[in-house]
């Protein structure tokens, strides 16, 4: 049996998880064009955090805000610690997990909506743009290449999603939404983070909107977490897959698609190439130094 806690609990977490996954779908953005797709009942979506893009994009985010002095350093050490406790421990701790939701944006407390997308717009640029996996670009650019449309879907703030989205050209973005009032953020989120059975919600909402067939569309990411949403689609990809998520993947058939190895071969190519150069320059160096010896 359930103990009290626990099912005192559990509800709490999916009804937070819908309405967050609501909230997500609802905020948002659709393609600009007035051009109906040419093949409008089918779609993709990707995670962002190590499938879109190399490392997570909340950290670029936030170190680019602390070093335009956005808020402190206890701010963001403390906000740190409680997302990291609630990815480990979950609905073990029902309280902790509530100050982890809670405080999980609580750092932009009292700035404005436009100050926020204004800077995001500048880390993208600065911190986020060359973190860009090209394979996983090139695999959305074929969806919608194909007709078909792409959003993403990530537990990383909806204002870092919608400007990634934006300028990979994507159809739009679902991401946590933080609530504010009047264009002023109040420190509290909408539901619960996008994350894990969220995303499924996000895309389920998403999809009666826009009137999409499941069966038909795709959906790409690298955490195990992201069950529910790969789950849910005729069209499930692992990209950069965990090692769950690749056992999970192999087992059912999935598409695997691995990125990482050629971004280590070109770390180790440019690590060779300047040891190259430094070996090269010192010989260089040398038959000068020589020559003018001589």
């Amino acid at each position: 049996m359930t103990p009290p806690a626990e099912r005192r609990t559990l509800p709490n977490l999916q009804q937070r998880s819908t309405l967050a996954g609501e909230a997500a779908a609802a905020a948002a953005e659709v393609e600009s064009a007035l051009v109906t797709p040419s093949d409008p009942t089918s779609a993709a979506f990707f995670d962002v955090d190590n499938t879109i893009m190399q490392g997570a994009s909340i950290f670029h985010l936030a170190r680019g805000l602390h070093r335009r002095k956005f808020f402190t350093t206890r701010e963001i050490a403390g906000a740190a610690w409680k997302q990291a406790y609630f990815r480990v421990v979950g609905v073990e701790d029902p309280e902790h997990v509530a100050d982890a939701r809670n405080s999980a944006l609580g750092f932009i407390a009292g700035h404005t909506v436009a100050e926020l997308q204004e800077l995001t717009e500048e880390i993208f640029d600065e911190a986020m743009a060359h973190r860009i996996w090209p394979g996983t670009r090139a695999q959305a650019q074929l969806h919608l290449d194909q007709g078909q449309r792409v959003w993403l879907v990530t537990a990383a703030p909806i204002e870092i999603a919608q400007v990634i989205a934006r300028r990979l050209g994507l159809t739009g973005a679902m991401g946590t939404v933080a609530e504010h009032h009047d264009g002023v953020y109040t420190g509290r989120l909408v539901g619960d983070m996008l994350h894990g059975p969220a995303k499924a919600e996000a895309v389920r909402a998403l999809a009666e909107r826009e009137q999409l067939d499941l069966a038909a569309c795709s959906a790409y990411s690298d955490s195990f977490n992201d069950l529910p949403m790969l789950s849910m689609v005729g069209d499930p990809c692992a990209i950069n897959p965990d090692a769950r998520l690749r056992a999970h993947a192999r087992e059912a058939g999935w598409r695997i698609r691995d990125y990482r190895t050629g971004r280590k071969a070109a770390r180790a190519g440019l690590v060779l190439g300047a040891a190259a150069g430094a070996v090269s320059g010192t010989v260089a160096a040398g038959v000068a130094l020589r020559s003018r010896r001589h």
